[in-house]
């Protein structure tokens, strides 16, 4: 992606859309040339794959399209930085979502857009659709709810449940954080984190984080910083993390987490955080400002006041952290292995083969992640997260890595 003229994109955007409107269609693997062939798919010839099926759901996966057929779900309550501007507003984004999916992955993903905030129903619409698909991939839904959504279709369903802007954000920064972890010499269980949020990116992040032996990590939102009997702007998912956070107890607000900190992951506001703040930072600093449009603190303000290694969200400075590294590749993997479900270990494992995928005499402070159109990402992520899956006993069947890295190379070319 090439960085935008904001003036100028709007425009051309808009009539991009109203050009083509909308950005997927339906397009048929079979071509209809005679009546023999449209028997084969419709009528008479749709009775015995439903007969097999209705004998055998699990048969589902190898006479319908499910087994590569992903529903994208939104209720249009947290659209990007645009916030709660509802699900028919939310379509376009879903559907450029769906575009990503096939051109990455080779996946067919459903853009759906529910016209409910109630978790309630939208889990219950949910459950109900799920059968004729093969995974759920959650999108743009606001916290806490979020939490609440995902957790219990995990538990409801026996096929991947994914909120991608928790998780697939948390993969690729995780995979940021290890390379410049070793651009700047330094392991993940001796470095003091500081993460600006406590929205669901930003707990995902610190999660994933925690779970990969980050010791000291702390968490700071418009309140002040995450401890343990705080109580203002508490609910349940910043009550777990104020558990899991901040092991001194420290009180006060980002500028004091910084000062001797290694690492800054920003999932907040732009402008947050300024020079001075990064300059109270340990030496050999890691900077993330994520925040979109617009950054915590700019890239070249970061560098110029003394940070080692930055990466923001946008396309126009290096290290873009963006989570279509992520998603094509995790569903890729576990719809092939036909796994019930996304362990934290599966995302773990994307994420270290995305800092794979740089090799060892390109890592540098400007080149700690793949291009956002690196193709090699997916094949080597879905092999990893399938390879993980069948390890831990998630996968209904068994797969040689290898074979899945090769057959998402040629998915992605042949679309």
């Amino acid at each position: 992606m090439s960085t935008f003229d904001r003036s100028i994109i709007k425009e051309e955007a808009l009539k991009h859309h109203l050009r083509h409107r909308g950005e997927i269609s339906i397009v048929s693997r079979v071509d209809i040339k005679d009546e023999h062939v449209l028997g084969l798919i419709y009528n008479p010839g749709a009775a015995p794959a439903c007969l097999a099926i209705h004998a055998d759901p699990s048969q589902a996966i190898n006479l319908t399209s499910k087994g590569n057929l992903v529903a994208g779900i939104t209720d249009g309550s947290a659209v990007l930085g645009l916030g709660n501007i509802g699900p028919e507003a939310a379509m376009p984004v879903m559907e450029g979502k769906s575009l990503l999916f096939k051109a990455f992955a080779g996946i067919d993903a459903v853009p759906i857009c529910l016209n409910t905030q109630d978790p309630d129903a939208f889990i219950a619409t949910v459950r109900a659709i799920a059968p004729a698909f093969g995974g759920i991939n959650l999108e743009d839904i606001s916290a806490p709810r979020c939490f609440e959504i995902e957790r219990r279709l995990k538990d409801l369903l026996d096929i991947p449940v994914f909120h991608d802007d928790q998780h697939g954000t948390a993969v690729v920064a995780l995979a940021a954080v290890l390379n410049a972890l070793r651009v700047v010499g330094k392991n993940v269980d001796g470095v003091r984190a500081v993460v600006s949020a406590t929205g669901a990116a930003a707990i995902s992040v610190s999660r994933l984080l925690l779970r990969m032996g980050v010791q000291h990590l702390t968490m700071s939102d418009q309140f002040g910083l995450l401890h343990e009997g705080r109580t203002i702007g508490m609910d349940f998912a910043r009550e777990e993390m104020a558990t899991l956070t901040n092991r001194d107890q420290m009180q006060g607000v980002l500028a004091d987490a910084l000062v001797g900190a290694d690492i800054f992951i920003g999932l907040s506001v732009a402008n947050l955080v300024t020079q001075d703040m990064i300059r109270t930072m340990a030496d050999k600093a890691i900077v993330f400002p994520m925040a979109n449009p617009d950054p915590e603190i700019s890239a070249e303000d970061a560098k110029a006041a003394g940070a080692a290694v930055v990466g923001t969200g946008r396309s126009d400075f290096p290290n873009q952290i963006n989570n279509v590294l992520a998603f094509p590749g995790i569903f890729r993997g576990a719809l092939d292995v036909q796994a019930r479900r996304i362990t934290e270990n599966m995302k773990i494992a994307a994420s270290k083969a995305i800092a794979s995928l740089v090799a060892p005499d390109q890592l540098c402070a400007e080149y700690i992640l793949p291009k956002t159109r690196d193709l090699k990402v997916a094949p080597a992520v879905a092999a990893a997260v399938a390879r993980e899956a069948m390890a831990e006993g998630v996968a209904r069947v068994n797969i040689d890595p290898d074979l899945i890295a090769e057959n998402t190379s040629r998915l992605i070319y042949e679309d």
